[in-house]
């Protein structure tokens, strides 16, 4: 094993093309035996339903190298159930939770010189995904799919990491009451892009979407969850059926509780009663946790605990997280599987 040569410390969120990645395919009623390939070129029919209807959707989980040279996968069978469960609500045919944990797996494996050096902060980012294919013309399920993970050395999904950055609350919506907002689906993002743009160009690093129906309540920030802490030190994250499922959320409502000792809940966060809240937060595999320093709502600037100082329990939060993910804090029972 060799370890590639980048800038680890100052590596961004984006696309690097590895030596492998992972296919496999749907017909006739089964999925066929995957495989690696060192091709990064996807050869579908041009009447695919991926491409005229969306019936697409995807996932992603991070490896990370452990001070002792080994790797670690953080709850990769909840990433299959969430597969699952977005496969389910595209009618497509579901990937078994053993056959994604194994070409998980085998990808890193394959592409272990890909994976930052301990310390560096950097980790390898899994990209799963299924599409409908083949020739298809006529809403309806595709009769062929693929599956294939991809990887790519990332950093910190927002620039600047573990600092605390500024959102704004959109007048747009991310999904639809009983839409697709729970599934992990493209749709969502597409639509997330123009709203994300408007963000960007008023010098925030995303949106805060507040709930379809009504709009008082948050939802999530950008393509993250929201969490917040109140001044009666209480982790609080927005419950909603238009919310995607975040393994990282779930993941700090579990630590929260039982490791740091905090009231641990799911519920309403109104917009306009940010003042319970002390600190705030992004969390998701890509983001981690970004600190919230302020959110703009209309004409009011709320700012929690600092603009450029990440608060207390954040960081605990994240210390924790991320030693449990880089295998230097002992994980929940199942939470870590290795890459032997």
């Amino acid at each position: 094993m060799t370890i590639k040569n980048l800038d680890w410390q100052n590596l961004g969120f984006g696309y690097i093309k590895t030596d492998y990645r992972y296919i496999a395919y749907w017909k006739d009623g089964k999925w066929s035996k995957g495989e690696l390939t060192q091709d990064n070129v996807l050869h579908i029919s041009e009447a695919s339903s991926s491409l005229h209807y969306g019936q697409q959707c995807f996932e992603g989980l991070k490896a990370y190298r452990c001070k002792d040279g080994s790797i670690n996968l953080f709850r990769p069978e909840q990433n299959a159930e969430r597969l699952q469960k977005s496969c389910q609500r595209l009618l497509m045919p579901e990937v078994p939770t053993e056959m994604f944990i194994d070409a998980c797996k085998q990808l890193v494996k394959a592409n272990q010189d890909w994976l930052a050096p301990y310390g560096t902060g950097a980790t390898l980012y899994l990209r799963p995904f299924v599409i409908g294919v083949g020739d298809n013309l006529g809403l309806s399920p595709a009769t062929e799919y693929i599956f294939s993970i991809f990887c790519s050395p990332v950093g910190a999904y927002f620039k600047g990491g573990m600092k605390p950055t500024n959102f704004i609350v959109s007048e747009y919506d991310r999904a639809a009451p009983h839409g697709t907002g729970a599934a992990k689906v493209g749709g969502n993002y597409a639509a997330s892009l123009y709203p994300g743009k408007l963000a960007k160009q008023r010098n925030f690093s995303d949106c805060i979407y507040l709930d379809p129906t009504t709009h008082t309540k948050i939802e999530e920030v950008g393509a993250a969850n929201f969490f917040g802490i109140t001044k009666d030190n209480k982790f609080v994250t927005p419950l909603s059926p238009s919310i995607l499922p975040s393994i990282t959320k779930y993941s700090l409502l579990y630590l929260a509780k039982k490791r740091l000792g905090l009231e641990a809940i799911e519920g309403d966060i109104y917009i306009n009663e940010l003042d319970q809240f002390k600190e705030a937060g992004a969390c998701g595999t890509a983001a981690v946790i970004t600190p919230i320093g302020g959110i703009q709502y209309g004409d009011n600037f709320h700012v929690f605990y600092s603009e450029t100082e990440v608060g207390e329990i954040t960081q605990k939060l994240y210390n924790e997280l991320t030693g449990i993910q880089f295998g230097d804090i002992e994980a929940p029972e199942g939470w870590i599987v290795k890459v032997e």
